[in-house]
């Protein structure tokens, strides 16, 4: 019984050993930015958006660059508001992101399946009004070229370059959901998606980003 005790004893341990490094080099890489230069002065409206856990970029609905009505159309959409404004882009777990609508819906078993990885991502895709984004929005100072590799950075997740819309998944009226290249795990987050994204793009960014805060770290909170 005692060297029973003691092997869950020594797992527990090594198992918060494990996270405590996890949590340990996010934190430190933060201190050791991609792209650690003088931003640009800011050529269009684009923000991370963060929930304090995950995070979304935020663009333009329609720029000289891209109209996102022309990859992700209204269509697809139960009821897009006539006055929104921008589009908020984000990569998840399948699983996670089709069963847990709240965080209310969360349970553990759903938590660990997405971490010890498995399933395929999907992209979820939000039309915003400008009010939306008064409470955790960073604003992304992007040029037009850099707005552009961002928008690549996005289409390239999409299979084929293709928006394969998932039929009858939404959180409200104004959201879908998309077919995404890759799968989600402990080592390849929601955020480490969204951190990839800005430093394809040239901008600042931690060179891991497992957490939210990893990714707004060098930026600027912002209400628009």
């Amino acid at each position: 019984m005692k060297r029973w005790l003691r092997r869950v004893a020594f797992t527990l341990l090594g198992i918060m050993a494990l996270a405590a490094l996890y949590v340990a080099v996010a934190c430190a890489l933060m201190f050791w930015p991609a792209n650690a230069k003088a931003p640009p002065a800011p050529e269009l409206e684009a923000w991370v958006l963060s929930n304090g856990v995950h995070t979304d970029l935020v663009f333009p609905i329609h720029s000289a660059a891209i109209d996102w009505r022309q990859i992700f159309p209204l269509a697809h959409f139960e009821a897009v508001p006539p006055d929104a404004e921008f589009i908020a882009i984000g990569w998840g777990d399948r699983e996670f992101y089709l069963n847990t609508p709240t965080w209310a819906d969360l349970t553990a078993s759903r938590a660990f399946g997405a971490m010890l990885g498995g399933n395929r991502a999907l992209l979820h895709v939000t039309y915003l009004r400008r009010a939306q984004l008064r409470r955790g929005a960073y604003r992304l100072p992007l040029s037009e070229a850099q707005y552009k590799q961002l928008a690549a950075y996005v289409r390239a997740t999409l299979p084929s370059g293709r928006a394969v819309p998932i039929a009858g998944a939404h959180y409200g009226k104004d959201d879908a959901f998309y077919e995404a290249e890759g799968g989600y795990h402990l080592f390849e987050t929601c955020n480490t998606w969204t951190g990839r994204a800005l430093r394809h793009a040239g901008v600042s960014a931690s060179r891991w980003t497992p957490f939210d805060f990893n990714v707004t770290w060098h930026l600027q909170p912002a209400s628009p």
